[in-house]
């Protein structure tokens, strides 16, 4: 407990918050290269395998980012937009790549939430 002399004389440290977002350096959107493209399993109550991809952004951080949607076709050196938006049961995933721009295609014969996933609109008959 410091005195009160040592309170007027230093005062109080105010707490330093951390930067969720200082890969994308205030970006809505930034571009990257794929360095590799896994799996990794959720958290303890939670069953999946959920497909990430370690992204170097063009400013020269590397983050781990979420492949939206069934299936996909990325692999190294593959070129993509990572958004913003964590995956909350897997640790250190703090944004999701942009389906249908750049090298990540979208999703064919999707019906619902299109435009998420970079699918274009059905034929009508």
């Amino acid at each position: 407990m410091p005195t009160k002399n040592q309170l007027i004389h230093h005062g109080r440290e105010e707490k330093r918050r951390t930067d969720r977002t200082r890969a994308s350096d205030q970006c809505p959107q930034k571009q990257g290269v794929c360095l590799r493209v896994s799996t990794r399993t959720p958290k303890k109550p939670n069953s999946a395998l959920h497909k990430i991809a370690k992204v170097r952004l063009s400013n020269r951080h590397d983050i781990f980012a979420h492949i939206p949607g069934e299936g996909h076709n990325s692999q190294e050196h593959s070129i993509v937009l990572v958004r913003g938006g964590r995956v909350k049961d897997s640790p250190g995933v703090k944004s999701h790549r942009i389906r249908g721009v750049k090298d990540l295609l979208g999703i064919p014969d999707r019906r619902k939430g299109r435009s998420k996933y970079g699918a274009e609109r059905p034929k009508s008959k």
